[in-house]
């Protein structure tokens, strides 16, 4: 129980996938400007990782490494994720037409998210077992929807300051991801593994 409450917390604060390992940095620019697409995203997202993490270990342990096809490994987790991401779309759209609407053509946009890829490839590297797996995936998506409303807080935050004229845009929004980068690196030593 112990180590997974340390890989809970490496996942959402130490090893950040977004401000530490760099990884999922389009959806985080592209659509933390609202709070509400910014939910919207985090939970598109921890949902697409959630299922494909879940698939991607049952199809590499019972498909892929018996039958040594791990060459197929990338393209098989690929098609994974994009039809987790159509099932998505699916859902969306009958479920709620107001979330399939503000994340509108943000939705294919986590097939391409490389966190999204990241996330199972990282858990299979590491040897984790089923449950780790799904507990690493799940974590660090919370640590991703953690970023990405902060950051959407700040940046709504910021279109209401006075930003001098040179730091408008797309070079506030860098500083402030930097901020962030170099805010939640100093979590490093919060936890000795």
């Amino acid at each position: 129980m112990k180590s997974y409450f340390f890989l809970i917390i490496s996942n959402i604060l130490i090893d950040n996938f977004i401000l530490v390992k760099f990884l999922g940095l389009c959806p985080f620019i592209g659509t933390s400007n609202q709070i509400e697409r910014s939910f919207g995203m985090s939970l598109a997202t921890t949902f697409v990782i959630l299922i494909s993490t879940i698939l991607l270990w049952f199809i590499n342990f019972f498909i892929l490494l018996p039958l040594n096809l791990i060459y197929l490994r990338i393209i098989v987790y690929m098609l994974i994720i994009s039809f987790g991401v159509q099932l998505l779309e699916i859902i969306l759209r009958g479920i709620s037409p107001f979330f399939y609407r503000l994340l509108g053509i943000f939705i294919p946009l986590i097939t391409t998210n490389c966190a999204v890829l990241a996330i199972p490839l990282f858990s299979l590297y590491l040897h984790h077992t089923f449950l780790e797996s799904i507990c690493y995936g799940v974590s660090a998506s919370l640590g991703f929807s953690l970023v990405m409303l902060i950051f959407s807080g700040i940046r709504e935050r910021i279109l209401l300051s006075d930003i001098p004229l040179v730091f408008q845009g797309a070079p506030i929004v860098l500083i402030t991801a930097s901020l962030m980068s170099i805010v939640f690196m100093g979590f490093r030593g919060l936890i000795k593994i």
